[in-house]
């Protein structure tokens, strides 16, 4: 009886894992889509160790023909992961809090030159000038946690202006330079659309001193603030 109870315990965080999986995955097209991404999820949190996609599949015993459709529906499906990251953000967000929304970005050290948006640059991450690719995020804050409401890869005006280079590394042709505070009050302006709670903008100098960045988020009728030596200020 002991072995069968911790069994059914077992189970639960499981099924409500892909319950809740299955519902933000809901909005992708397409059934195989939606499998893939189901069976993704699963390899990344049920399962210990390295988590490159062949391994992740060989522990859930998938097939090989699963780890082609898989890799296809990573690399090359023409899904939109907005679809995605705004289903989990409105389930989430009323769940945490929130008190801010953080502009930030990160630096993702990289080797080579082959990478999107890869060169040396200076990255907060390393402290330092680096070979790196840049990320623009913003989060949602909460008393509970933390969570994403979108990312934008910084794409340097070197690359926007090599399309030879842009398209070997499947940058789409539509792509046209941005600032990060252009990506970022994108991504704000995005979210803001969302059914999710709204909440100051929080910011440090390097966004809230572009006065375009700080002018379309007045736009939005939003409150923002931006770092400004030790403390705070408001705009």
């Amino acid at each position: 009886m002991e072995a069968v109870l911790l069994g059914v315990s077992a189970r639960a965080p499981r099924e409500r894992l892909l319950a809740f999986v299955d519902g933000v995955v809901g909005p992708l097209p397409h059934v195989r889509q939606r499998e893939n991404a189901l069976v993704y999820v699963r390899g990344l949190i049920e399962h210990g160790g390295r988590k490159s996609l062949q391994p992740t599949l060989f522990r859930l015993g998938e097939s090989a023909a699963r780890y082609e459709s898989l890799q296809q529906f990573l690399a090359d499906s023409p899904w939109d992961p907005e679809l995605v990251v705004r289903c989990c953000a409105e389930r989430v967000a009323p769940e945490i809090g929130v008190v801010a929304w953080v502009v930030d970005d990160t630096g993702i050290p990289k080797d080579g030159s082959h990478s999107p948006g890869v060169k040396r640059q200076y990255s907060g991450t390393l402290g330092k000038i680096g070979n790196c690719q840049i990320a623009v995020s913003l989060h949602a804050v909460g008393e509970r946690g933390t969570l994403p409401l979108g990312w934008r890869l910084y794409l340097p005006e070197e690359w926007c202006d090599d399309l030879a280079r842009r398209r070997r590394a499947k940058v789409p042709d539509g792509v046209v330079f941005e600032t990060k505070p252009q990506l970022a009050s994108g991504l704000c302006e995005r979210a803001a659309g969302w059914q999710v709670p709204q909440a100051p903008i929080l910011a440090d100098c390097a966004y809230g001193d572009d006065s375009r960045f700080r002018t379309r988020l007045h736009a939005l009728e939003r409150a923002e603030r931006v770092r400004a030596g030790d403390g705070l200020r408001c705009a």
